[in-house]
């Protein structure tokens, strides 16, 4: 098995438990706001199966920017459309957000933002790291 697989789901299998837990606060922080919150049991279902596959999903995808010899774009594309398509078909299934095309541009609109922002943040930090362990490199080789 491939070793980027093999961590996508390691990392996956790691961290998706982790989304229901995240699903059971939202509620209880919802119910003690004094949202009234009136759930099935298909409604509780469906919550813990798409939260446990968004989180698998999203610790998974963590293994893209890992692959050294696809470009940049490459790495960023498919991290981000994975993530995008589990969370959109997660809030889908669940009614978080409704089959609206104009709500979900807006979503869309604000996911890409969000996404392509913490994506620049972390491209120019790491730059800024990697110039400082260069220098201190080439002090100590002289």
């Amino acid at each position: 098995m491939n070793k980027y697989v093999r961590t996508y789901l390691h990392r996956g299998l790691i961290f998706a438990g982790l989304g229901p837990i995240v699903t059971s606060i939202v509620y209880i922080i919802l119910e003690a706001s004094g949202t009234e919150i009136v759930l099935s049991g298909l409604d509780v279902f469906k919550a813990i199966v798409t939260t446990y596959i968004i989180a698998f999903v999203h610790a998974g995808s963590s293994v893209f920017p890992q692959i050294e010899k696809w470009p940049l774009f490459k790495q960023i594309f498919f991290q981000g459309i994975s993530i995008y398509l589990a969370y959109t078909i997660g809030y889908l299934i669940n009614s978080w957000i409704p089959l609206n095309p104009v709500i979900i541009g807006i979503y869309s609109g604000c996911f890409f933002g969000i996404f392509g922002l913490t994506w620049l943040i972390i491209y120019i930090c790491t730059g800024v790291v990697t110039k400082k362990m260069n220098k201190k490199l080439e002090e100590m080789n002289r």
